[in-house]
């Protein structure tokens, strides 16, 4: 078994077939193992982490009513406690951009699961995020829509094939709002983005469109090929992998249509189209005189 920390998936050495999506955390148990509380293994907390807006280091007063030596409070006592909570609770976001940072990660855990990121991804969009918060750039402007942009930055920067509209859909926004953000994130904290390759989108789009292993080889292949010839730059990633996929499943006679790969890689039928005769054409790639595969 083979273990991408990166994309967090967790998938077969030999053939390829990937077993879990999202893998969990890895990472060391949360315990005190001190010599003398080596009997008692208390818990410690959580972690430090960027994606949480005091970064993991603030406390909280208990909830419960009972002081040092387990007796219970009196009646004035636990009054005046529940008081000190609740201005303990204030007290952690007083300033407008810790509020800011609290609704924008309450965000980020929620969109995490449903697009299956990994921490080192949720971990690089909390980073960047700080930054255009620092920069003052989020300000007038919408949390969902900066922190949306700042997931497809993370995803773009580490690999992970994660499309515009994938963030927009689970965030619920419009994605001409998450580009508008985009573009002003890549601007004003002067980042470089690296090209998405378009391999890392064949297995997902062939896990999506339930392809064989024979297919999905077959188009990475066609893929590798492409790449050597030079034959990609300026083309949508997704849609190349999508073309590659249904060229593979015409030569190898499967009873696949264009609609079903395009509705797995969120592209149109005619972008399909047209990558699959550009690389057809490119690659001279022989058809079969006859298929069985229904367009």
């Amino acid at each position: 078994m083979v273990t991408d920390v990166s994309t967090g998936e967790r998938f077969c050495g030999g053939c390829g077939f990937v077993i879990n999506e999202r893998i969990d955390d890895s990472g060391p148990e949360k315990r005190s193992f001190s010599k003398e509380e080596y009997e008692e293994r208390s818990r410690t907390g959580g972690s430090s982490s960027l994606a949480k807006h005091d970064m993991g280091l603030a406390t909280v007063i208990g909830h419960y009513d009972n002081d040092a030596t387990g007796k219970p409070l009196s009646a004035s006592m636990r009054i005046t406690i529940k008081r000190l909570r609740t201005w303990d609770s204030r007290s952690q976001a007083k300033e407008s951009h810790e509020r800011n940072l609290r609704q924008a990660f309450s965000d980020l855990g929620r969109i995490k699961d449903k697009l299956a990121l990994s921490d080192s991804v949720v971990e690089k969009t909390a980073y960047i995020y700080r930054k255009a918060v620092e920069k003052n750039l989020a300000r007038g402007r919408s949390i969902s829509g900066m922190i949306a942009a700042s997931i497809y930055l993370a995803c773009r920067e580490t690999g992970t094939p994660r499309t515009l509209n994938d963030v927009a859909c689970q965030i619920n926004i419009k994605r001409k709002d998450v580009s508008r953000c985009y573009r002003l994130l890549l601007k004003e904290l002067d980042l470089t983005m690296p090209v998405l390759d378009p391999i890392k989108c064949i297995s997902r789009i062939s896990s999506q469109a339930k392809l064989n292993e024979k297919v999905k080889r077959y188009a990475l292949t066609i893929l590798e090929d492409a790449n050597k010839m030079e034959i990609t730059a300026g083309k949508d990633p997704m849609g190349l992998a999508a073309a590659a996929l249904y060229l593979a499943c015409v030569i190898n006679k499967e009873d696949v249509t264009q609609k079903v790969i395009a509705m797995a890689a969120g592209v149109t039928e005619v972008t399909i189209r047209n990558r699959h005769k550009g690389l057809r054409e490119l690659l001279d790639i022989k058809m079969p005189s006859k298929t069985n595969v229904a367009v």
